[in-house]
């Protein structure tokens, strides 16, 4: 009966009820699954690189509470997340983070021997990055690594290798995380300020939109690169063209600074990002 009572905080915790981080992670990987198996990713894998994502997502925010553990209850947005507000105990958000890591280890182990070496780093980057943010001047370019490490574990267990091109669309992750998750540090920067966190809305101060706009020209800009190197045809094309005018229409949501449209902008990535998926896929779905 205490675990049925439990259950509901440990799911706030791993904001089962807030998929919009996992949605993130996803769709990067499942674009380097469809470029590396050039349109046909084996369902097991698939099944696998979509669990694993939900699962490491969910232990990376269960890490993330209990490392701001004692500066959440100072954000207006967070201080009623279980850790913060006592609920829940921070050895058992530890407890919860592990469990998930040891789930979505044992997820892989049929997988090559590359894509388990490739486990470790993914690991330790996802563990660490909430103890990023105080000393990180921009601790989102860190973020959008752990985001993208689901790239290069894609190409291994498909190829047993990772190329160049993996690492640059690992890069592009990077220009992209930077630009959604400044987007969500706007809203909380007054009181970033006031606790000492460092964030990417803080280090870029005033040119914060304009930093935001150069990490999406960035970020679409290397996708570009990629499917010409590829020679995508016009469904990545029509793709890429709609994720352009989401990052366009995210420009007049963060323009004024406010809260809640910065916070808006932040979550319609999940539509940009999938605007980019399904023109890869799409490539793919009409060349097969």
């Amino acid at each position: 009966m205490l675990l049925a009572q439990r259950l509901p905080l440990y799911f706030r915790l791993v904001r089962l009820d807030k998929p919009i981080g996992t949605v993130l992670l996803l769709w990067p990987t499942l674009a380097a699954l469809w470029i590396a198996s050039n349109g046909h990713p084996d369902l097991l894998l698939l099944a696998i690189f979509t669990l694993g994502t939900f699962l490491m997502r969910s232990a990376g925010c269960a890490i993330n509470d209990y490392a701001d553990r004692d500066f959440d209850r100072f954000v207006k947005r967070t201080k009623e997340r279980p850790i913060t507000s006592g609920r829940i105990r921070a050895w058992e958000a530890l407890a919860v983070a592990a469990t998930l890591a040891l789930v979505s280890f044992l997820l892989i182990l049929p997988l090559n021997a590359l894509t388990k070496w490739l486990s470790i780093p993914a690991l330790f980057v996802a563990g660490t990055y909430p103890f990023t943010k105080r000393f990180l001047a921009i601790p989102q370019a860190y973020l959008g690594v752990a985001f993208g490490f689901g790239i290069p574990m894609a190409f291994a267990a498909v190829q047993d290798q990772v190329p160049v091109v993996a690492w640059v669309l690992l890069l592009s992750n990077v220009f992209w995380s930077v630009a959604y998750d400044t987007e969500y540090a706007m809203v909380d920067r007054d009181d970033d300020l006031k606790i000492g966190i460092k964030t990417s809305a803080i280090t870029f101060g005033r040119f914060d939109v304009l930093a935001i706009m150069l990490c999406y020209a960035g970020a679409l800009g290397i996708q570009t690169g990629v499917g010409v190197y590829l020679g995508f045809g016009w469904p990545f094309w029509l793709g890429m063209a709609v994720a352009v005018s989401f990052a366009i229409y995210h420009y007049f949501l963060i323009r004024g600074r406010e809260r809640m449209p910065c916070f808006a902008a932040f979550r319609h990535n999940n539509w940009l990002g999938a605007a980019v998926f399904a023109g890869i896929a799409g490539h793919y779905l009409l060349t097969a």
